[in-house]
């Protein structure tokens, strides 16, 4: 793949995992009304590969739950705290873009996550997690003015914990 074009491609896989911790952000604040993170969920179901999963730890367990992402999003919006604030931070390629032998390029992006949630009694839990993201990036094609056009298209694939500690 020419640098240029890997460039683009890097670029737009960041653009989507920015998009996405906006999103986590968005529906997991108590202040965001349920018709409004019922649609930012939409959007960010947008943005994953049709069976992609999301793990889930928790301080002091070692077991690490995996869900669907739609599930991850509506149990986000869910969580019995007060407040949630969510930032991502951190963001950054660990691996670079291989070509499969059906043609798409997978790559790994790592981030990392400080969640703090305050119960109603005041409460906070505090965690800092660092997540792997798996990019897929595939050719694609569509219709413009019966003219068909070519272009690179990224998805995000399963989020997997790496790691988690007191935040």
């Amino acid at each position: 793949m020419p640098p240029a074009r890997k460039a683009a491609i890097d670029s737009l896989a960041l653009e989507k995992v920015h998009d996405l911790s906006k999103y986590i952000s968005k529906i997991g604040d108590k202040g965001t009304s349920f018709s409004e993170a019922s649609r930012v969920i939409e959007r960010a179901l947008e943005l994953f590969v049709d069976d992609a999963q999301i793990g889930v730890s928790t301080l002091g367990k070692s077991q690490i739950r995996y869900f669907a992402i739609k599930k991850y999003l509506e149990r986000l919006n869910k969580l019995n705290y007060k407040s949630v604030n969510i930032e991502w931070f951190d963001i950054q390629y660990i691996s670079d873009l291989e070509k499969q032998p059906d043609g798409k390029y997978v790559g790994v992006i790592t981030i990392y996550q400080k969640f703090t949630g305050v119960t109603e009694d005041g409460m906070v839990y505090k965690d800092i997690t660092k997540k792997d993201i798996t990019i897929y990036v595939e050719r694609k094609t569509t219709q413009i003015g019966g003219r068909e056009i070519g272009f690179w298209d990224v998805l995000l694939g399963d989020i997997k914990v790496s790691e988690t500690k007191k935040g």
